[in-house]
Formats: C-alpha cells, structure tokens, sequence
C-alpha cells in the first residue's frame, strides 16, 4: 500500500474505541504499519480485520495504558520485529459515570448523604472513580510516551499525537475529574514538546469538540434519535450546527503525523470542534 507514511510504524492506543479505530484504519491506508493497543483484544481484532481487508498492515496487543510493563513488553517486541515505533497516537481515555454528577451546580441541600447521593453532587462523588479518570486519561498518556518515545528518541526522530478536549481550555458542567485530566494532557504536551525536541521529536495534540461515540450518544442524544436537552445546548454552542464524526479528525492526524508537513510544528494543540471554542454563549 501507497502512502505519505510508508515504512513507519504508527502506534494507535484506543485503538477499538470509535474515533481512534478510524484513525488506525486511516494510518494503514496512507502506509503505516499501525500497532493496535487496547483493553479488549476481540475489538481489536475486529478493527485489524478492517485493515487487512483494506491491503494494509497491523499488530494487535491487548493491554492497559496505565500498566508500564506492559507498555515496554509491547516495545521491545516492536524493535524485535524491526518495526520500532515512529508515530504514536494517545488515543486511550475516557470518563466514568460516578464522576460526574448530575447538577450544574451546588444545590441547597445536597450536603445531605442521601441528598447528594441523589444528585451525585460534588461533595458525594466516588474518590476512586474521580482518581481512576485522573490516571486513565494522564498517566496512561505519560506511560506510552516512555516507552515508545524512548524508541524514537534513540533514533533522533518521532513524532506524538495526544488526545486533549474541549475541557482541556474551560471546564464543562459536571465533569470534574475529565476536565481535570484533559487540561492536564495540554499542559504536558507543552512540557513533552520541549523536552524532546533536542531527540528530534515532534509533540502535539489535538481537542475534538463534541464527537458522537458509544458514551456520548446517551448523553446527546434521546432514545428516539433526537436532541436531549444538553445535545440541544452544544448544536447552539457549535457554529457548524452538528457533532463531530470520526471522519473529521483524519485530516489533523494525517497532517501532525507527516513530517513533511507539518516538520516545524511542536507543542500546539489542534481544536477539532466546527467553532464550538470560537463561541462565547453571550
């Protein structure tokens, strides 16, 4: 297969998830051999067959981002294989239902246990939910940076793609902990950024807007296809009038992982968003 990455190894992980399977598809077409890393190995696989039926070239690994052995073991069987990496995409995250809570805002009343179990309200939030996102979305992002970044720093050249949020710039309503952690993913890009730039490592991001996956359709969406009432507040907040596909975001990733295009760029993150940043809500 054909492409701008040919004979580059690209490292996706969430890779079965909705946005970053595309994104692993994508990568194989433009000549990638594209590493799937991911919790369910059966999902993977289904992605892999994707790629194969497509003439393009894969790996499936199972694995947990917030498990560095298993990071490594991944690692070393790539330079084993002769297949080191070049791109990585950190793709893996998320968010947990028992942090979030349910109100906009404190409510009189909820310092009640029952009460603010109820409304799952700030004060009565699960700590170790709240921490599991923290570390999902933050060291599970540091870690593959280790141990395949160490790949490309010992041949001078890389290049990193990590997945921020809109939450990443101001905190959305009822999620704490994401917001939280995707800030956080900003900020260490910026850090990664200038660190590895002497390795000749090229670090950027990038901050979908409001993408329609297996989680978020609930939220969105009501049962019957239609607006819920926060879907409705996001189409309003969002210029182009719609959520984002998973489709939209092929072009940013082909763009950072090309070093011929975007060689000088490093330490930025890329909204994704059709203008939903660009809109006050005055």
């Amino acid at each position: 297969m054909n492409g701008t990455l040919n004979g580059k190894t690209a490292v996706v992980t969430g890779a079965a998830g909705t946005l970053c399977s595309e994104i692993a598809v994508d990568l194989a077409a433009q000549g990638a051999y594209v590493v799937l890393i991911g919790r369910s190995k059966e999902r993977l696989e289904q992605v892999a067959e994707r790629i194969r039926q497509n003439g393009g070239l894969c790996a499936v690994e199972a694995g947990d981002v917030t498990q560095e052995d298993r990071m490594k073991e991944i690692a070393a069987r790539l330079e084993k294989l002769e297949h080191p990496c070049d791109i990585l995409v950190n793709g893996a995250g998320g968010n947990q239902n028992p942090a979030v809570t349910k109100n906009n805002a404190y409510t009189q009343g909820e310092l009640d246990p029952e009460a603010g179990r109820a409304c799952n309200g700030f004060f009565a939030l699960d700590m170790e939910v709240f921490q599991s996102v923290l570390v999902t979305n933050t060291i599970g992002t540091v870690i593959p940076c280790r141990a395949f970044g160490a790949q490309m720093a010992a041949r001078g050249k890389g290049c990193i793609i990590n997945f921020a949020s809109m939450n990443s710039y101001t905190p959305l309503t009822r999620v704490p902990a994401y917001a939280m952690s995707k800030a956080g993913v900003v900020n260490f890009t910026q850090w990664l950024a200038a660190y590895l730039a002497p390795a000749g490592i090229r670090v950027n991001a990038i901050a979908p807007g409001f993408f329609v996956n297996e989680r978020s359709v609930k939220i969105l969406r009501t049962p019957d296809g239609g607006l819920s009432q926060r879907g409705s507040n996001v189409i309003s907040h969002t210029p182009l009038e719609r959520f984002g596909e998973a489709k939209d975001l092929l072009g940013c990733v082909r763009w950072l992982a090309d070093d011929s295009a975007s060689g000088f760029v490093t330490g930025i993150t890329v909204p994704v968003d059709g203008g939903f940043q660009a809109v006050s809500g005055i």
